[in-house]
């Protein structure tokens, strides 16, 4: 009898644990299936999830290029700009061009009567050789210079056709005339040289020299100015002054 309740009490106790560890087993076997199942089901929805979001997602709009419409006036304005600018430009260098030979001009005159500072000074002298009067140097420089022939006497220069210059305009190459009081109206004419300085004869005993416009006698006694030689240009050309050079006084030959 005892060992009956033995076997029995056993039984009761061991009998659950099993059938509950084999319980446990089952569960753990059936888990990864499961796991492994929700994943390839997951992949297999991902392509139907994107491919509703590419249907979803908006197309692209196709871009046109818009081409501007051109004003016909618009179009002859600016063709009107774009060829006088070209006209201007032309002009401008036609002019600077006027204006370099301009400056050549007046240069070379301006140069050649400083060659001759120092000749001496003869009542209607012509050539350096025999002596200078004021009118005898301004003919002889121009006419050596320029192949120009002007009036003999300072009185007939300043008759001469040709643009009158103001003081403040003068440039190389231009004659200025002066009333000394000698002799009733002009009487006396130089060359400017730039810089408010001028080249010419005096009078007996002096020789050919450099003067300057501000010295007030030469003030007191300015007449007039000149510009003899056409200029290329109605535009004032600038002139670079000539530099004073130191010469030697020429004496007369016996």
């Amino acid at each position: 009898m005892r060992l009956f309740l033995l076997t029995w009490l056993s039984a009761c106790l061991v009998l659950p644990a099993a059938v509950q560890a084999k319980e446990n087993s089952a569960a753990r076997t059936a888990a990864p299936v499961h796991k492994v199942a929700a994943r390839h089901v997951t992949a297999a929805s991902a392509p139907k999830t994107a491919a509703r979001h590419a249907s979803a997602a908006p197309a692209p709009k196709a871009t046109t290029r818009r081409v501007a419409k051109v004003d016909p006036t618009q179009a002859a304005s600016a063709a009107r700009a774009k060829h006088a600018a070209r006209a201007t430009s032309a002009l401008h260098r036609k002019q600077a061009t006027a204006q370099a030979a301009t400056r050549n001009v007046g240069a070379q005159v301006a140069t050649r009567a400083m060659d001759l500072v120092g000749t001496p000074y003869r009542f209607g002298g012509t050539n350096p050789q025999n002596g200078l009067d004021c009118s005898g140097l301004v003919n002889y420089v121009y006419r050596d210079v320029h192949n120009v022939k002007l009036p003999r006497t300072s009185r007939e220069l300043a008759q001469l056709k040709g643009p009158k210059v103001a003081r403040g305009d003068l440039k190389a190459g231009d004659l200025v005339f002066f009333k000394t009081g000698q002799r009733s109206g002009i009487d006396h004419v130089a060359i400017y040289l730039g810089n408010d300085r001028f080249v010419h004869a005096p009078r007996s005993g002096e020789s050919v020299r450099v003067d300057h416009l501000s010295k007030p006698y030469w003030t007191k006694r300015f007449a007039s100015a000149k510009r003899v030689l056409q200029q290329p240009t109605t535009l004032a050309a600038e002139t670079d002054p000539v530099a004073d050079k130191p010469r030697t006084k020429r004496t007369r030959k016996s």
